[in-house]
């Protein structure tokens, strides 16, 4: 085949769930996708192209922001028609690091943090999240990260932990790591809080983010699984190419995810 040919997976047939409802998955978006645009810039290309949840990257909404700042910024995307669900990804490397980002995120009003806490600060982790109610999403990161490179290597650690301490599966990050991401939404399920979405170009840890539809993520078995499990979170779409030309890509994305639900 071709370098650059779009690869469209025929094979997955997606099974009807029982509820229509369960097909109907709540969109979102990692703001990291929007990395060189401004907070205006992004409130009018997520509403552009329909999507209603943002998960805020500190370019957007930074960590040291005070309390009185955090709190204007959420109010700004409330009366633009917008939920600001969570944000992340938040990496905690101190105790510092830790008590800020729990701060950080019960000031904005968010119930998930997306992040990716050092392992020796887990206990804190799990103190916090009992303390605040705010859940932990650990996101993994694939091939050459020694923290969790794998949804298997988050729930090894979390899973004797609070339960309001899970996962957020990266589907491009798990398929580089040579696992199907559908099955381990599936494996999974009981502690996963948030899902990136997203295609890449190959199945190896070189592969490069894509428009959703044109890699090698057999997209309709991950939507398979994610009503299977009755997924009740955010699926955020996390488009890395393209960053400064970023509304077509994203639009492609979306586009095909809709219609993909649609046919469910």
């Amino acid at each position: 085949m071709a370098a650059g040919t779009p690869i469209f997976h025929t094979q997955s047939k997606v099974k009807s769930p029982k509820s229509k409802k369960a097909t109907k998955f709540k969109l979102g978006l990692a703001s990291y996708s929007l990395r060189n645009y401004d907070l205006d810039e992004l409130i009018t290309i997520v509403k552009r192209v329909g999507l209603e949840n943002i998960g805020f990257k500190s370019m957007h909404m930074p960590m040291d922001a005070s309390n009185s700042e955090l709190k204007v910024t959420a109010e700004k995307m409330k009366k633009n028609g917008l939920s600001l669900y969570g944000a992340g990804v938040i990496y905690m490397k101190t105790e510092e690091e830790v008590e800020n980002t729990f701060r950080y995120a019960k000031a904005s009003g968010l119930s998930v943090i997306i992040g990716v806490p050092n392992h020796e600060l887990l206990p804190l982790v799990d103190k916090k999240v009992k303390e605040t109610g705010v859940k932990v999403a650990i996101h993994n990161h694939g091939p050459g990260d020694d923290l969790y490179p794998s949804p298997e290597s988050v729930y090894e650690k979390v899973k004797s932990l609070d339960k309001g301490i899970g996962l957020c599966i990266d589907i491009g990050h798990t398929i580089r790591i040579g696992l199907d991401p559908a099955e381990n939404i599936i494996k999974y399920a009981d502690r996963l809080y948030d899902l990136h979405m997203k295609d890449v170009d190959k199945a190896e840890a070189d592969g490069k983010n894509i428009e959703i539809g044109r890699g090698v993520i057999d997209i309709p078995s991950v939507l398979e699984a994610l009503a299977k499990i009755d997924y009740q979170g955010i699926v955020a779409f996390e488009f890395e190419k393209d960053p400064d030309d970023v509304v077509p890509g994203l639009s492609e994305s979306v586009g095909y995810i809709r219609g993909a639900m649609d046919m469910m």
